[in-house]
């Protein structure tokens, strides 16, 4: 096996914080359960499809 510098391609290594409702959360945590999908997986799409949308890569 080679050398293992620490990180996987294509790692996550960075998080937002973000602050809302707590029902409004428990909601759509449970919505991305019922879709067989993740928060996390979601709110990545969003601001991926957010950024292409308005001309940043």
């Amino acid at each position: 096996m080679g050398k293992k510098d620490g990180k996987k391609a294509g790692k996550k290594d960075s998080q937002l914080v973000l602050r809302l409702d707590k029902a409004e959360r428990d909601a759509f945590v449970e919505l991305c359960k019922d879709l067989d999908t993740s928060a996390a997986r979601e709110i990545r799409r969003f601001i991926r499809g957010f950024m292409k949308e308005n001309g940043s890569d």
